[in-house]
């Protein structure tokens, strides 16, 4: 709409406001991340700041918005002479999920630089964003190499275009503002630290907040323009305080006791690198200046961490988001009372003002959903033998996994085509030069060698006699390039009786957990389908969230006996399913078991008929009889898998001094390849012996 949600009519979410108006301040905080649940007013904030920024003034003309006095001496536009611009309102600018590297970063016309030598440019959305806002929803979901440049460009604050060794530099100044589900996946550790603040957000569970915001939401919806007048005195006050701050700013004092109160933070809560100590600097500075003073106290110190630390301290998406307030406090007291301290913040106080400012604490009733502390658990059985389930017979309470290990690589096999990754081949738009092809719309990657091959034929027929090249259109070859690709890995657990021994379903665990590390490491989709007692079950849809799955598993109750079919035919639904949403995207299954099929009266893996394709029910259709039947119709389900080429890796679970290779004997029908939970391990000695036995018997 053309006129935004005001801003200072947004109820609660006081972090997220406060965080956006820091980054207003100072934009050398380094932007906002913010986390959260759907429909918490995360793009409503975003997009009302924007309207209580200060206009910016111009050069005109300037594509890449120059300040008139102080032009950028290397604008593609440029050079411009200092003098009078023009103003205009500070943009806000959206970079969409599905865009393009040259969508972002500007797009340079090979074909002209090639046979004109002119640097025919057009800018993208940084040169758009500069000195405004670039807003970035579902910042989880972009590819990692367009991440990459967006943070780069606001680290560096310049965009660089390199093309075939024509580059273009121009300036890209922004506030960097991303929002995310964490449900739908995390963003590296990387990536989360070059975000400078983050904010996790959530919908009140106070009815009186609630009925508040649908009050105000409707009230808007009817009339945008009334509304935003009803708010218009707030906003003005909001906007004229942003730009008191920015000039208070440069005489804020960040004396030695804040700055060690800092570091002591920092280095208590094992915060990797010094980006957070400066973060957590510029932050306590632009709260000092948000207040109205130039002295930074203590509680602008603790206000800084919750907002710089606590998505910096997580190592890997297992880890419980948040800080440890009663250990910063702690933290704090021990490295506070110098003379440049202020006294210990008061949770009770408001340090930013009244309601409606954007500052202040959050409210307790902002925070997530509680837990349910009160939920059934499962009945424990006191037998780990296969058991028929119903109403909780034989089942075993949830076990906790042993700690997650550094796995084999596991892979699909063949040139896929999916999107960008680390685990398996595939062709990108990054990475080694494998060819050359004519391109396919707009080049975006040029081949040299192979468009001086193509165009050196016709030189004389193009009338070049002396030196020198020719280049036409129809000689442009586009680079083809092989990189890694991300997959769906498809995890089918086996939770039945025979896996229920306490050790064992740990050791279980411990190998999933650390496979879906591995996963959450390499991109990957993951998904979840458990098989126990008489059917199997989709624990987790393929997503994103890799941390969704292993809060899946670690609630996974076992006990009763084995439907191995049902798990499987509940595999190749999940499959079909996803095919038809992402066709591009390969697929691994990763079946975790110790082969054992059973039933009412089932018979296990043993029999020879088991797999046979001509067995009792084999291809031949006709009905198994005794207890062969529910190895026989896992057999037969396996082979779909393998009739597809869908890529398998059967986790071996089998334990004990005789064991009967019944997971062996499953991978044979899948297709693919087993693996004991030893050998899953990057550093095992028998995996490596195994694989060498392997490539000998090949080159035999």
């Amino acid at each position: 709409m053309s006129t935004p949600f005001p801003f200072t009519a947004v109820v609660g979410q006081d972090d997220l406001r406060l965080a956006l108006l820091l980054n207003a301040v100072s934009p050398r905080v380094g932007g906002v991340l913010v986390r959260g649940e759907k429909g918490t007013a995360k793009s409503t904030a975003v997009r009302a700041l924007s309207a209580l920024l200060p206009e910016v003034d111009v050069v005109p003309g300037c594509r890449f918005s120059c300040d008139p006095g102080a032009p950028d001496p290397a604008c593609p536009d440029g050079p411009h002479e200092p003098g009078a611009g023009a103003e205009r309102p500070a943009r806000m600018v959206e970079l969409p999920v599905g865009a393009s590297e040259d969508r972002l970063v500007g797009a340079l016309d090979i074909e002209r630089a090639l046979s004109e030598g002119v640097k025919a440019f057009e800018p993208g959305l940084l040169a758009d964003a500069h000195r405004g806002i670039l807003y970035v929803d579902e910042v989880n979901l972009l590819h990692d190499h367009l991440v990459d440049l967006l943070l780069d460009a606001a680290a560096m604050g310049a965009s660089y275009v390199e093309r075939e060794g024509v580059s273009v530099r121009h300036a890209a100044r922004f506030l960097l503002v991303g929002t995310m589900n964490p449900e739908e996946g995390e963003l590296r550790p990387q990536l989360l630290d070059r975000f400078g603040l983050t904010v996790e957000v959530a919908a009140s569970r106070e009815p009186d907040q609630r009925v508040e915001v649908v009050r105000r939401r409707l009230a808007y919806d009817d009339d945008p323009d009334g509304f935003a007048a009803r708010w218009a005195e707030e906003e003005a006050a909001v906007r004229q305080r942003i730009v008191a701050a920015r000039e208070l700013l440069p005489q804020v004092r960040l004396g030695d006791g804040a700055l060690r109160q800092i570091a002591a933070t920092c280095a208590a809560f094992e915060v990797d690198g010094m980006r957070a100590d400066i973060v957590m600097a510029r932050t306590a500075t632009a709260l000092a200046a948000w207040a109205g003073r130039t002295d930074v106290l203590a509680e602008d110190v603790r206000q800084a961490a919750l907002l710089a630390l606590p998505h910096r301290r997580r190592r890997n998406p297992f880890d419980a988001p948040g800080l440890d307030e009663d250990k910063l406090d702690e933290t704090l007291q021990e490295f506070g009372g110098s003379e440049d301290d202020g006294p210990d913040p008061d949770p009770d106080s408001d340090p930013d003002g009244g309601p409606g400012d954007g500052g202040g604490q959050p409210e307790p009733d902002d925070g997530g959903p509680q837990g349910d502390d009160t939920a059934a658990q499962p009945e424990a059985g006191d037998s780990g033998e296969p058991q028929p389930s119903g109403g909780g017979a034989g089942e075993q309470s949830p076990v906790r996994a042993s700690e997650p290990f550094r796995t084999k690589v596991l892979s699909v096999p063949g040139l896929g085509e999916g999107a960008a990754g680390r685990r398996s081949r595939a062709r990108t738009e990054h990475g080694r030069t494998i060819g050359s092809r004519r391109p396919r719309g707009a080049l975006t990657k040029l081949h040299l060698a192979a468009t001086v091959q193509a165009a050196a034929p016709h030189q004389r027929a193009r009338g070049r006699s002396g030196p020198g090249l020719v280049v036409r259109r129809d000689d442009l070859r586009q680079a083809t390039r092989e990189g890694r690709e991300g997959n769906l890995v498809l995890f089918v657990v086996d939770a039945s009786g025979s896996m229920a021994a306490r050790q064992r379903m740990s050791a279980v665990k411990g190998a999933v957990l650390s496979l879906l590390l591995d996963a959450y490491q390499r991109r990957d989709k993951v998904g979840l389908v458990t098989f126990r007692g008489k059917d199997a079950q989709i624990a987790l849809p393929p997503t994103s969230s890799v941390d969704a799955a292993a809060a899946r598993l670690e609630s996974l109750p076992t006990g009763g006996r084995t439907p191995l079919a049902a798990g499987l035919l509940k595999a190749h639904e999940v499959l079909r399913i996803e095919r038809l949403r992402d066709p591009a995207r390969r697929a691994l299954v990763v079946v975790v078991t110790d082969g054992r099929a059973t039933d009412k009266g089932a018979a296990r893996w043993g029999s020879p008929q088991a797999f046979s394709s001509g067995g009792a029910s084999g291809r031949g259709g006709g009905r198994a009889t005794g207890g062969t039947e529910p190895v026989a119709l896992a057999g037969r389900a396996a082979r779909l898998f393998a009739a597809e080429g869908t890529a398998s890796v059967v986790v071996d679970c089998e334990s004990g001094p005789v064991r009967l290779g019944l997971a062996g004997q499953l991978a044979g029908e899948l297709g693919g390849t087993a693996v004991t939970l030893d050998e899953l391990r990057a550093d095992s000695i028998a995996g490596l012996v195994r694989e060498v036995q392997g490539t000998t018997r090949r080159a035999a």
